[in-house]
């Protein structure tokens, strides 16, 4: 009798095999939540929603983005971290909470390195010098002027502290030798409307976050922070070509799932980001931000 149960021990894990394997392709099998730490409008959420839309129809489920703001990204990447690990919560993830922050802040209630899956990097975004209207400079060697004419007079917005926003501003105070005040905010449109409303006079921020108040003539770009102009925006000089060589600051941008999700899990919504980030009209849509898509491996 005990040779006939095992017998039928074997046969269950035989014929199981195919049906636990079909349940690991079948996913996702119901709404997938992507938790965006940084408040509406801003590039982490542009960028979010563009790849949210593109899966939840490939995949014909529904994707909702939970923004989460607060503490520079930390708030929102801790929930990340720590979210049940079956797939379906995903954080789209940024430099500064990722890679920044846990540079220089000891305790975080996440390990970047050991919390989180990585899926793939969906874009890197230029960011850009804006200005408020009034403040009197058309380029970045007129602002530094300015800068040291009138020292810790000028103020700067970021999406917070350690953002790369936050760096962009502090490298080219270090290199000019300038000073001005910095003045942290909970994301990227919140730092932006600071200086469309003149409550601050620059910002350090992406071009996905500006681009539609400069069209409106709420603030003036003096500068873009990559090594190279931007092709979408070749008006825009670069701060290294204005005098100070060597100067860059971008942002990157990418989706991430917790630690213990499923390496098949994993693998799947590798597979078809890259294909929608790869995609023609997701590619456009990306380079009218003035974004480099990537779509790269975990590894």
């Amino acid at each position: 009798m005990a040779r006939v149960w095992a017998m039928y021990a074997g046969l269950w894990v035989v014929l199981a095999a195919p049906l636990v394997a079909a349940q690991g392709t079948g996913y996702p099998q119901k709404t997938v939540r992507l938790i965006v730490p940084f408040p509406p409008g801003g590039s982490t959420e542009t960028l979010a929603r563009m790849v949210s839309v593109k899966l939840g129809e490939m995949w014909g489920q529904q994707i909702i983005i939970d923004n989460r703001p607060g503490a520079g990204g930390i708030i929102g990447t801790e929930l990340g971290a720590k979210a049940v690990p079956d797939g379906y919560t995903l954080l789209m993830g940024s430099g500064a909470p990722l890679t920044i922050i846990p540079g220089f802040q000891m305790k975080l209630g996440y390990d970047p390195l050991k919390d989180f899956a990585p899926i793939t990097n969906v874009a890197a975004v230029p960011n850009v010098i804006a200005l408020h209207p009034s403040v009197p400079a058309r380029d970045v060697k007129a602002l530094v002027a300015l800068a040291r004419a009138q020292p810790d007079q000028l103020s700067f917005s970021s999406n917070g502290p350690g953002s790369p926003g936050h760096l962009a501003g502090e490298l080219l105070k270090s290199m000019t030798g300038t000073r001005m005040t910095h003045v942290p905010y909970k994301g990227a449109a919140p730092a932006t409307m600071a200086v469309a409303s003149g409550e601050t006079s620059i910002t350090f921020t992406t071009t996905t976050a500006v681009l539609p108040l400069a069209k409106a003539g709420r603030l003036k770009i003096i500068a873009v922070t990559t090594l190279q102009r931007v092709p979408q925006f070749p008006e825009y000089p670069t701060v290294a070509e204005s005098g100070w060589p060597g100067y860059e600051a971008i942002s990157w941008f990418g989706l991430v799932a917790p630690v213990a999700v499923s390496t098949d899990i994993v693998k799947k919504i590798h597979t078809d980001a890259v294909q929608v980030v790869n995609t023609a009209d997701m590619r456009n849509s990306i380079a009218g931000l003035g974004a480099t898509p990537i779509g790269n491996t975990p590894e």
